[in-house]
């Protein structure tokens, strides 16, 4: 067993996998509007069902947007494969045309540091009927589209890229009030970390590969859900614990992943009521990527 400040850390590993990531400024003139629609845009972690997932990286002041306002960085995630771009395209154009289009005063801007791009006048900016138009604002190439509030600006060409999802930390809490305290904690650190995005924040039903009902996705990990102890002969969940958050993590390279796993670690290993920390570990049969913990706390520690 390994531990950091203290805590037992389980000699294990995480599964992550290949992902494709689309990372954008959106902006807005106040910040009730502007948190209105990262909130809605980057809602619904889906990827399993062939959509996509989304995060908020971090907030921005007016200093550090391209029109000056108060604004935020924002990715989202689809699966790679194939067919991925199709995938990108579709679930682009709703999280930004129903999330971020439809809030008051929203602009968005690119924010990918990548040679791929998308043209968004294809998937959002054709939503102005064919009364959308080109011109240069703030050094960039937007598309600016009519509406009825007045008018929405996206910059025509936003980045993609590959990346690194799934990555993860399991906290193994004493109680929910715990659990609740070291999950919000490993979020909160994450935000200063660029890069990086947690889809679900606190995950509160982590899952597994296998299941009883496939035709409705990943079900419950019963191994590891607490009410179950003593009720079911193959649980592992260890004396005293009574939740278990999962903080996952997505990120534009492995090493920002390996990072934020180990800023999940050593913030959590602080919170009273926090007993054991570990990862999701599937034999191989979730990603391609095993990232160990032990690497991490000798990489970082």
């Amino acid at each position: 067993m390994l531990e950091i400040n203290g805590i037992p850390v389980e000699d294990t590993y995480c599964e992550a996998f290949d992902g494709i990531y689309s990372r954008f400024i959106v902006t807005a003139k106040h910040k009730w509007l502007l948190e209105r629609a990262v909130y809605s845009a980057t809602a619904l972690p889906s990827t399993v069902f062939g959509e996509s997932e989304g995060g908020i990286e971090k907030w921005l002041s007016p200093s550090e947007t391209p029109d000056g306002r108060v604004g935020a960085i924002c990715q989202v995630w689809v699966q790679k494969s194939k067919k991925f771009m199709d995938v990108l395209m579709r679930e682009m154009s709703k999280r930004l045309r129903q999330g971020i289009l439809v809030v008051p005063t929203t602009r968005v801007f690119n924010a990918t540091d990548s040679e791929t791009k998308f043209d968004a006048e294809l998937n959002v900016g054709r939503c102005g009927d064919g009364y959308e138009w080109e011109e240069e604002r703030w050094g960039r190439k937007v598309i600016v589209v009519p509406i009825m509030f007045g008018e929405f600006v996206i910059e025509r060409y936003i980045g993609y890229a590959n990346g690194i999802a799934g990555g993860n930390i399991w906290l193994f809490c004493d109680s929910e009030s715990s659990a609740l305290e070291a999950g919000e904690a490993c979020v909160e650190a994450l935000k200063q970390l660029d890069g990086v995005i947690t889809s679900f924040d606190i995950c509160s039903a982590g899952s597994k590969p296998e299941t009883k009902f496939p035709e409705i996705g990943p079900t419950t990990n019963h191994y590891f859900c607490p009410t179950l102890k003593g009720k079911i002969p193959d649980s592992k969940v260890p004396e005293g614990v009574k939740s278990i958050p999962e903080i996952v993590i997505n990120g534009v390279n492995l090493e920002a992943v390996k990072k934020a796993m180990f800023i999940c670690l050593d913030v959590a290993s602080k919170i009273t009521g926090v007993l054991k920390l570990s990862a999701g570990n599937y034999d191989g049969k979730l990603g391609q990527h095993k990232i160990y913990l032990r690497d991490i706390l000798k990489q970082f520690g």
